[in-house]
């Protein structure tokens, strides 16, 4: 069965290891108070949407 077409695009970056300890570490305490799993990558989608203010999207769960 075909996967349904999505209109997000991969891309790959490179960030310090530092960034990425310092994200997992805020995923986890905004998973507890959210009472949802949020990932560093959630956090890093969320800070660039809210700092271009870009509008909603959605994406593939």
């Amino acid at each position: 069965m075909a996967r349904p077409k999505s209109n997000n695009v991969q891309i790959n970056i490179s960030i310090p290891s530092e960034w990425k300890a310092e994200l997992e570490n805020l995923a986890r305490i905004y998973s507890v108070e959210e009472g949802k799993t949020v990932t560093f990558l959630d956090l890093m989608r969320r800070g660039i949407q809210e700092k271009y203010q870009l509008g909603e999207s959605h994406r593939e769960q």
